[in-house]
């Protein structure tokens, strides 16, 4: 086996939110056909319980300790010097260092990274072959930020939107592939970056849907009486903070007058303050954490994606789509997602009326209507999102010469 040095920026394990499912499986993929030494953080202290199993994987690793607030502070030190927040945020001499001495032990030619600021780690190695796993477009997520806030936070993150925009750009130029999660989102990284378009690619990510079954029983987590309606994802993420605010405040009180039985469920971890309080408007619940996120989504009336900010595959709305639950989504929250409006899903306007109008048909309808959404939506994803399948390209991109 050959060696590869993979760069992380969050370490990819447990796959419980968006990044770190498909950086896991992009490991467990690698690690078939690689001797894969990993660098990455670890942001929150309840993941170190979790080092040994990515331990096992890779043939060695490294994993540097970050704390959010202080690592937020010291981004803010790219202003001094006109450079991106991004960047100085993953900044660590530890980890560039054990990056230093591993290629150099291992005459290591092979480089994959994983998101935008990992590649500061790559950037000395030129005589590798290196590979970009940008995800998303970032710089157009702060660019998106910026649009939703007032100043000084627009002035804020379009500075960053700016910076790292141009650090992308020769990111692509430099490296040997730049891969995103969806067609739309290499695209719109063509049309930013056109000098790199011909090494522009992507591949999508993929569901286990053994896992996400409608077949497997799950216990009823809802209360005796309750229709629900469930949004789940990493609730100290802004897009989807933003998503289930305008959602309690403008959508579901016009819902819950006409069906009183309704609930919406928020189910994630680390709520933020603003999330918490949306638990005091009736019928909301915020769970936080739970351990497992198919009862909700197996007995949910509905799943809603009610996204206003996005970018990239939204892996909840695959998931949901895998256990046959019908889904209403905005046109964000589709984007990227291989899926037919009104047979395999519901899409819906991004205005409060049109939405709630859209998940009042599905509670208001024949169930054998919901029923065949949920079907079709099963099978498509089992058709177009196997993970093997999706993540054979990574080896092209990386044998290729």
């Amino acid at each position: 086996m050959q060696d590869l040095l993979l760069l992380i920026h969050r370490i990819p394990y447990p796959p419980n939110k968006g990044d770190k499912i498909r950086s896991y499986h992009l490991l467990k993929h690698l690690a078939r056909h690689y001797r894969v030494h990993l660098a990455t953080f670890v942001d929150d202290a309840d993941d170190w319980q979790y080092v040994p199993h990515v331990e096992a994987l890779c043939a060695s690793s490294h994993f540097a300790a970050m704390q959010p607030l202080v690592a937020r502070v010291k981004s803010l030190t790219a202003l001094l010097k006109n450079g991106s927040l991004s960047l100085a945020y993953y900044r660590d001499a530890g980890l560039a260092r054990w990056v230093q001495d591993t290629v150099a032990a291992n005459r290591i030619e092979r480089v994959l990274v994983f998101s935008s600021a990992m590649a500061q780690y790559a950037d000395p190695y030129r005589g590798a072959r290196r590979v970009v796993d940008f995800v998303d477009v970032d710089s157009d997520k702060w660019r998106q930020y910026a649009d939703k806030k007032s100043f000084p936070m627009s002035w804020l993150y379009r500075y960053e939107a700016d910076r790292l925009l141009r650090y992308e750009r020769q990111v692509a130029r430099d490296y040997d592939a730049s891969l995103f999660v969806s067609a739309p989102e290499a695209q719109l990284f063509r049309s930013l970056a056109p000098e790199s378009s011909a090494k522009i690619g992507h591949f999508s990510n993929g569901v286990d849907t053994d896992y996400f079954s409608p077949h497997e029983a799950h216990a009823n987590p809802f209360g005796a009486g309750e229709r629900a309606l469930v949004f789940t994802g990493a609730m100290d993420y802004w897009p989807n903070v933003d998503a289930v605010q305008w959602f309690a405040g403008a959508v579901f009180p016009a819902l819950r007058q006409r069906f009183t039985d309704l609930r919406f469920y928020i189910v994630g971890s680390r709520p933020s303050p603003a999330v918490q309080a949306l638990a005091q408007q009736p019928g909301v619940v915020v769970t936080g954490t739970v351990p497992d996120v198919r009862p909700y989504i197996a007995h949910a009336a509905v799943a809603v994606a009610p996204l206003r900010i996005a970018r990239g595959i939204q892996n909840k709305v695959l998931e949901a789509m895998a256990m046959a639950t019908p889904v209403v989504v905005t046109p964000q929250a589709l984007e990227g997602i291989d899926a037919v409006p009104d047979s395999e899903l519901v899409l819906a306007a991004d205005d409060a009326a049109a939405f709630a109008d859209a998940v009042a048909a599905l509670l208001d309808g024949h169930a054998d209507a919901a029923a065949a959404i949920g079907r079709a939506a099963r099978a498509k994803v089992q058709s177009r999102y196997s993970w093997s399948s999706n993540l054979a390209c990574i080896g092209e991109n990386l044998e290729c010469s």
